[in-house]
């Protein structure tokens, strides 16, 4: 068991890495954006982001999982390679499909998303980014499971690096807007794919198994609605948003959610890790065990690191600079959903390893019309309270749904009751800090919001948890 810890460890330590250097590129570009973009702008680009996540999805479809499944099923070399291929050209498909609907209708598409038929450049040059990264992503995965973890760090710190230095240098000289950081998206994407294009030259030879393509089709397409349901949850706030309040709160509360996005420093790595790791090891006796722990070590590293962020925001948000400061009082909460979009892949292994994916569609469609429901309730009232409410409120309501069905398939010897308890310590802890910094108090009540979740871990006793052995009656 040691051994195995040591072999999720060290992947884990360089995704870890990746993860740091890409996240502390994007940190830096943060502020850089909002100095030149006032929050009305950078929700212009929050936007297009948003429509671009939900294309991913589409363009997806699942396949990743369904790759990773047979892509470790299979121990011959060239159907392995046959798997890649059929993923790499269904992609294009879907991304071919995807740039015809924008040219033909791209006007009108502008309209309904930004309400002005003028930013429809903003979508011809995301649809060519999603198609030259759309290769260049298969290429990385397959490093990934093959397990060359050092060329998906370097590739991937360099993509993002030079997206960043490109999106610099079109919006200093060239193009103050979100059309600028595009550009610049385009460019750096653009070069890694030609750097990649010896390495993809195996999975671009013209050869589809339909079979094949069949049944990873078949695996992959319960997975769909869930990816749609997950941009819903994510990402369909900020269009109502626009459509109740205004851009300027679009910009914030999308300023808001790039912060968010440094919990992923603490989970990225692990996330980039598990599913080949789980998958060689589903089968061992003493796996479910060994999963526990790390279920229970996992959602303490994301409370501290929930609690912190919380903490530490204040003296952090004034470099996004002026019109931006309210942002601070979300990035918590909003990290917090976004740990729960990280945790739920973690304790949903079950329904992985059984196939039984399409409950987790089941589970996020109507996590996803739930949080439809209170965003149309909640933004109307509390502006961005009602975004960070519905998108907390949903993943909490979509990790109970999965995590509840997947002890079913695979059990698990966790307690449930606990995580829920320290979870919701939490959640409450960091609620006592923000109002602490909203009504200037002083540091000594944030610190006893500290001391409020080290009592809750320590009453729980998440240490027996972790010393358990595997004769130990399992925990229900």
């Amino acid at each position: 068991m040691l051994a195995q810890f040591k072999r999720l460890g060290a992947d884990s330590l360089l995704y870890a890495f990746m993860n740091v250097g890409t996240k502390l590129i994007a940190f830096i570009m943060l502020p850089i954006y909002t100095n030149f973009l006032p929050p009305a702008k950078y929700g212009v680009l929050d936007i297009v982001d948003k429509w671009t996540a939900m294309l991913t999805f589409l363009i997806i479809f699942g396949t990743d999982s369904a790759l990773s499944f047979y892509y470790f099923e299979t121990k011959d070399s060239e159907k392995r390679i046959q798997h890649v291929r059929n993923v790499m050209y269904f992609r294009l498909f879907v991304v071919g499909v995807l740039a015809l609907a924008v040219l033909l209708g791209g006007p009108a598409i502008s309209q309904l998303i930004f309400d002005d038929p003028g930013y429809v450049n903003l979508l011809y040059i995301s649809i060519a980014t999603l198609l030259v990264d759309s290769i260049t992503i298969v290429v990385l995965m397959v490093m990934r499971f093959d397990f060359k973890t050092k060329k998906v760090v370097f590739y991937t710190v360099s993509k993002m690096l030079l997206m960043a230095v490109f999106s610099y240098f079109f919006l200093k000289y060239f193009m103050q807007s979100a059309e600028g950081i595009l550009w610049g998206r385009f460019a750096g994407f653009g070069l890694i794919f030609l750097l990649l294009l010896s390495t993809s030259a195996k999975y671009l030879k013209p050869k589809v198994d339909f079979a094949l393509m069949k049944d990873m089709l078949k695996y992959a397409a319960p997975l769909v609605p869930a990816s749609l349901a997950f941009w819903v949850i994510a990402n369909s706030s900020v269009f109502f948003l626009r459509a109740f309040q205004s851009m300027e709160e679009v910009g914030i509360y999308g300023a808001a959610t790039r912060l968010a996005m440094i919990i992923t420093l603490l989970t990225s790595g692990v996330q980039m890790a598990w599913r080949p790791y789980s998958m060689s090891l589903k089968d061992k006796e003493t796996s479910p065990l060994l999963f526990s722990k790390i279920y229970m070590l996992l959602l303490l590293v994301g409370m501290i690191g929930i609690m912190s962020i919380a903490t530490v925001m204040p003296y952090i948000i004034p470099i996004l600079g002026k019109g931006y400061f309210e942002s601070y009082k979300y990035v918590a909460f909003l990290s917090a959903a976004v740990f729960l979009n990280f945790y739920y892949l973690i304790i949903s292994s079950g329904l992985f390893f059984t196939k039984k994916t399409s409950y987790i569609s089941v589970a996020f469609g109507i996590v996803a019309v739930v949080n439809t429901i209170l965003n149309i309730t909640l933004i109307p009232i509390f502006s961005i309270w009602g975004a960070v409410a519905s998108y907390v409120i949903s993943y909490m309501l979509a990790v109970v749904f999965v995590f509840r069905k997947s002890q079913k398939e695979y059990y698990v010897p966790v307690s449930f009751s606990k995580m829920v308890f320290l979870f919701m310590s939490m959640i409450a802890a960091v609620l006592g800090i923000i109002y602490v910094q909203e009504n200037g108090l002083g540091w000594s009540y944030q610190l006893l919001a500290w001391l409020v979740v080290l009592l809750a871990i320590g009453v729980s006793r998440v240490d027996k948890d972790l010393k358990r052995k595997a004769a130990e009656a399992p925990v229900q």
